[in-house]
């Protein structure tokens, strides 16, 4: 009998806070679920919103990646003969199907990262969005055509890779293995992806979806696990390329581990984003702009703009609507349509983002609001994940909270006078993910993003990312691109083909 997918189970209808336990096997490969071969290592994973058990993640061991990766590489030999047009319906019709079941995909997202329905649904809308757009760009692949003397010539083909593995990150657990697996699937290749170990579910259902639509079973496999997974995943000799999203320690095992092989990675690191208002501003928008910058996903979003730099003169007044508008923010169920912050991922993180704000506290720092774990009202969320938006004032730049990635909801906000000053502040630090400006003045505006030493720079917004535009880091932020139409050259290679219409002219 056929496996229903998840999305069919009735524990999957309506989720809501506190309902979801997911009991089926959570691997998938050769179009299928399959159960986990050893469950000795199994590790529960919480909801964040509740605290309580929602599935348990057992790692795949040797065997089963090794299973995965040739499944994957099985399907890709059938799937890379296909042409752009063909790889193309394949990948709209899964895009179609997201579309269709967006709302059940978007509560297990919720249940299982806990950030608010509101977001979970935009998500879930950027993933299908990216499957969408690179289907238009698969039949645009080609190559190139030179002409050589006496009628020669020569031409390069773009081809796949060959196997690709994903490793995911939890703070946006369906949209990453869609930002992965398109581009991925769109050049010919197969993808195995790891989910992160807090994240498990979802991925699962992309899966099932692609299998769905009709792709050849394997094209996108779902191994479960930490970093022993990763590291079987790295070092296998089947796979071609590693796109990894996460911290720069990890990504750094993972550039260290790809290296043995000679592999190409993609790394999508951490960040310290500086955002820079002047007093020239359009303040209401650049108020908007902070929020978004420091509150999406509870503050666990890499490129966040967590040093805020605002121009002495117009300082009070924006820590003055800031503070207001961060006490008001709704915290709680996130299920429920109305919240706009949810729980942070799990318990240990939650203290490690309470331990910056005490820390910040004893080297000076002033909380104006928050930086407290907070207690909803409803009794199921009593054991929940949650913790109240912080800002902090009264910052310096030596301080470990303007220095190191928190990760969590809490806005660090500093004074600055010049735009040359700002400038080198800025830039003063290791990472180089995002960065932002807000200024009426069009010439400071393009000056300042020539100048900021990131990856992408948002002048007059902060943390919008259309699938249209490439996303990607300076520094130690990491290398590679995901989004836009470059990121086809990180999932492809470049094969020259000589052709001489004459003789052989021979020295020999």
């Amino acid at each position: 009998m056929a496996q229903q997918p998840l999305l069919s189970l009735p524990e999957f209808q309506s989720v809501s806070t506190g309902t979801l336990l997911v009991k089926e096997p959570l691997n998938f490969w050769g179009g299928a679920r399959v159960k986990p071969k050893d469950t000795k290592n199994s590790e529960p994973v919480y909801e964040p919103a509740t605290g309580r058990v929602l599935c348990d993640m057992i790692p795949c061991g040797e065997e089963e990646v090794d299973e995965a990766i040739k499944s994957a590489h099985s399907a890709y030999l059938k799937w890379s003969k296909l042409s752009g047009m063909e790889r193309a319906r394949f990948m709209l019709e899964a895009a179609r199907i997201i579309r269709e079941r967006r709302d059940e995909i978007a509560r297990a997202e919720v249940a299982n990262n806990g950030k608010s329905i509101t977001e979970a649904q935009v998500d879930i809308d950027v993933a299908w969005q990216c499957i969408e757009y690179y289907a238009g760009i698969a039949p645009t692949l080609s190559g190139q055509h030179i002409q050589l003397p006496g009628g020669s010539f020569a031409y390069t083909r773009r081809e796949p890779l060959g196997v690709c593995v994903g490793i995911g990150a939890w703070n946006y657990p369906f949209q990453i293995a869609a930002w992965k697996s398109a581009p991925a699937m769109a050049c010919g290749n197969a993808m195995v992806f790891k989910p992160s170990p807090m994240t498990p579910v979802t991925a699962v259902m992309l899966a099932e979806i692609y299998k769905e639509a009709g792709v050849p079973d394997g094209l996108f496999n779902v191994v479960q696990g930490g970093a022993e997974t990763g590291g079987l995943l790295c070092h296998h000799p089947m796979v071609a390329k590693v796109s990894f999203t996460g911290s720069v320690p990890t990504g750094k095992k993972i550039m260290e581990m790809a290296a043995k092989g000679v592999k190409q990675v993609t790394l999508e690191l951490g960040g310290k984003s500086p955002l820079i208002i002047f007093k020239d501003c359009e303040l209401e928008n650049a108020i908007k702009g902070a929020l978004m910058a420091n509150f999406l996903t509870q503050g666990e979003v890499c490129c966040n703009g967590t040093r805020v730099f605002v121009q002495r003169e117009i300082m009070p007044q924006f820590l003055e609507e800031v503070v207001k508008r961060t006490k008001a923010i709704p915290v709680g169920d996130p299920m429920c349509e109305a919240t706009r912050m949810g729980a942070l991922i799990s318990k240990p993180h939650m203290e490690k983002v309470l331990g910056f704000i005490k820390q910040a506290k004893e080297q000076g720092a002033k909380v104006l609001c928050g930086g407290e774990q907070f207690v909803p009202n409803d009794p199921k969320l009593k054991d929940g994940y949650f913790v109240s938006p912080c800002v902090l004032d009264n910052c310096r730049d030596d301080m470990t909270c303007v220095k190191e990635e928190i990760f969590g909801p809490v806005m660090s906000v500093l004074p600055f006078d010049t735009e040359e000053e700002v400038l080198q502040r800025a830039n003063n630090t290791t990472f180089g993910l995002a960065s932002g400006v807000f200024t009426r003045d069009i010439a400071r505006a393009h000056r300042v993003a020539e100048n900021l030493q990131a990856g992408t720079c948002y002048i007059n917004n902060y943390n919008v990312g259309p699938v249209e535009v490439p996303f990607g880091g300076y520094k130690m932020s990491g290398f590679g691109r995901e989004n836009g139409q470059v990121t086809i050259e990180y999932y492809s290679q470049l094969k020259t083909v000589v052709v001489e219409m004459g003789d052989v002219e021979s020295i020999f």
